[in-house]
């Protein structure tokens, strides 16, 4: 081991109880939640718990649409918004869930696209940060519905209820466009 790994988890290990004392009681609950859900099964883990349990019963194929009994049993909290992966995970299966990941991922690909054939530097930075924004809140929302994050309540781009996350998704992506069209060294129509 190199001698900045050793510094490294020293500062870890030293700072680890300092920076825990320094977060408020409800931050160091929702890490706790985190790290074990079942810690409170009935109240702050319940919504991860349930995910968990929908997307494991979804199975290969899923249950088929609005046959998910955890889903139209309301036992899965805000399947609308925060918890729409899992839904997704039981009614349409481990299939449904790779195409929808496919759907973003081709959507990230045609925008990493522009990025590279876009010329001036301001209209690169713009498509940088649809980039980051959509492909952020993809991997913020399927993660924290597996349980790799915390929950934090993003949405899944184009695929949650509400009217603001919609219009901020659809008009970025109508921006990209248009810078594609206006500053691509490329023609869209070859």
């Amino acid at each position: 081991m190199g001698i900045y790994t050793v510094f490294c988890l020293l500062v870890a290990l030293v700072g680890r109880p300092i920076a825990w004392g320094m977060l408020e009681p409800y931050q160091q609950r929702r890490l706790t939640i985190f790290l074990d859900p079942y810690v409170d099964q009935q109240g702050a883990g319940y919504n991860i718990i349930q995910s968990l349990l929908a997307i494991g019963s979804g199975g290969l194929f899923g249950q088929g649409y609005k046959q998910g009994r955890l889903t139209q049993g309301a036992f899965v909290p805000e399947q609308h918004t925060d918890f729409i992966f899992s839904s997704i995970c039981e009614e349409w299966g481990f299939m449904g869930a790779m195409l929808l990941l496919l759907g973003f991922a081709l959507i990230c690909f045609r925008l990493s696209q522009s990025i590279k054939d876009v010329e001036d530097t301001f209209a690169r930075l713009v498509l940088v940060g649809v980039l980051t924004f959509l492909s952020f809140h993809v991997c913020v929302n399927m993660s924290m519905n597996v349980g790799l994050m915390p929950v934090t309540g993003v949405p899944l781009p184009l695929i949650s209820y509400g009217g603001t996350s919609l219009w901020v998704t659809l008009f970025s992506l109508g921006l990209t466009q248009r810078i594609y069209v206006d500053h691509s060294n490329t023609s869209m129509f070859k």
